[in-house]
């Protein structure tokens, strides 16, 4: 077979060997060349919100009067095939690239200068009338328009994906938490038995979680719907129209729907990812809620036999290779590993957080890969458990079976016979077999009426029950 069609581009630097049918150009080949390193490419969302970006950019550009209304429409028109995820496989660039993302900002520009210019008759390469660096990435600078990038996606990440699906976990828990509430089951504190709780109540924890994770995250929307596009270079603004950052914040916030605004000081928003990191920390927040709540989900359903056994899981697949029967609680299990995942993408964050000096941080394109995936990753699990797993769940009557077997409810004895003397019971219990209501009609002067009051595990459930001796 002969060799792929090239074109020759130039840059700065020179002549370059560029793919005839690509519409990116020699910047951005520069960057498949130079950084040959993982095959991890930005997705969907960072994609998108730079594509706005540049629309909106040309757009306002337009509307100031320093960029030519033709060349304006055929950049918008570009942008907006961008937007719509038509041309994906032509932004090539690894996300372990130049720190400030420059080469990815290069990217976009060359592929959106490219389709406009073929949509104006002209070849791609050409430069000609829409130039990448004049007219598509005018009055902007790749170090202020990839953290608003990265602030733009993850913002849209989480208001349309993210707190929709947390959510909907919040909602299927709560709706267990309704069902089971008349199951009264044993309580555990350091995997021992402890005093009975609802397994309502269980739930009803879980579904707090979730609520408290939402407040966090929202937290984290409203902080990163704070925009650095018009800092430019070091934050300044040096090369832009003085109306251009505030023009085109107002026309994306239209676009999206998300409440943005200019940075009150350009010089942290570019300087930093303080934003990302505290978004990162909320993430990290909902994964460790999450994995709670996953493994006491796999701890209730364990068994069936020589398990817990206290709830049943629903059953999506078989569970073993070599033992017929077997099913395991995969969906947790797959919640569980995402929740890893994001857990570990905050610590590597936190070290791109740090890793600045004077005016620009220089791991901004890891930072973004790692917060978008943890957005993807956390609204993809809470869907997924609150849908193939929590909304089937079903209780069974183990823990209720083992309620009166359950040495802990002798705590109900303790204000009416002393702390030591209920302790005693519980010993004498434990040792043998007996239930702490047969041990105390042997060791107490109580009567079997008072003792089925007071160790009513029902009442036991209920914050401020009266269980004293006389009423």
């Amino acid at each position: 077979m002969g060799e792929a069609a090239i074109r020759i581009e130039r840059d700065s630097m020179g002549a370059l060997d560029v793919p005839a049918s690509v519409y990116y150009g020699a910047s951005t080949q520069r960057a498949v060349l130079n950084f040959p390193v993982s095959g991890l490419r930005f997705g969907r969302s960072f994609i998108r919100a730079i594509g706005l970006v540049k629309q909106s950019a040309a757009a306002v550009n337009r509307d100031l009067g320093i960029l030519d209304e033709g060349l304006s429409t055929a950049i918008i028109a570009a942008s907006q095939r961008v937007i719509d995820g038509h041309y994906d496989d032509h932004f090539v660039v690894d996300v372990f690239q130049t720190g400030s993302g420059t080469s990815t900002n290069m990217n976009a520009n060359e592929v959106i200068a490219n389709l406009a210019n073929e949509s104006l008759g002209s070849a791609l390469g050409s430069k000609s009338p829409v130039h990448p660096n004049d007219h598509v990435n005018k009055g902007q600078s790749s170090n202020d328009v990839i953290p608003t990038s990265i602030h733009l996606a993850a913002a849209g990440a989480i208001k349309d994906d993210l707190l929709p699906a947390m959510s909907e976990l919040e909602a299927s828990l709560n709706s267990k938490s309704v069902e089971f509430w008349d199951v009264i089951k044993t309580g555990r504190t350091h995997l021992q038995d402890a005093t009975p709780i609802r397994l309502g109540q269980e739930f009803l924890g879980y579904a707090g979680q979730m609520s408290y994770g939402r407040v966090r995250v929202e937290g984290a929307l409203s902080e990163l719907s704070v925009l650095a596009l018009g800092g430019t270079a070091v934050g300044t603004g040096v090369g832009m129209h003085p109306d251009f950052a505030e023009r085109v914040i107002g026309r994306l916030g239209i676009l999206t729907g998300l409440d943005l605004s200019e940075s009150g000081n350009h010089f942290q928003a570019q300087s930093t990812l303080d934003g990302v990191v505290s978004a990162s920390g909320s993430l990290k927040s909902t994964a460790v809620s999450l994995l709670k709540i996953c493994n006491d989900l796999r701890w209730l359903g364990s068994g069936p036999r020589a398990g817990l056994g206290e709830v049943e899981l629903p059953e999506v697949q078989p569970g073993s290779s070599i033992m017929p029967g077997k099913v395991n609680p995969v969906i947790a299990e797959s919640a569980a590993m995402a929740c890893a995942q994001a857990i570990g993408n905050d610590v590597t964050i936190n070290v791109a957080g740090q890793s600045g000096n004077f005016e620009l941080n220089v791991m901004m394109p890891v930072a973004a890969y790692n917060l978008l995936e943890s957005i993807d990753l956390l609204a993809a699990s809470c869907r997924n458990l609150s849908r193939q797993c929590v909304s089937g769940i079903r209780a069974t009557g183990r823990g209720p079976a083992m309620v009166e077997q359950g040495l802990a409810i002798c705590t109900a004895l303790a204000p009416i016979i002393g702390y030591d003397a209920a302790a005693s019971i519980a010993h004498s219990a434990a040792e043998s077999g007996e239930t702490i209501k047969a041990a105390a009609l042997r060791e107490t002067g109580l009567s079997s009426d008072e003792l089925d009051r007071i160790l009513d595990p029902v009442a036991m459930t209920e914050p401020g029950a009266d269980v004293s001796a006389g009423g």
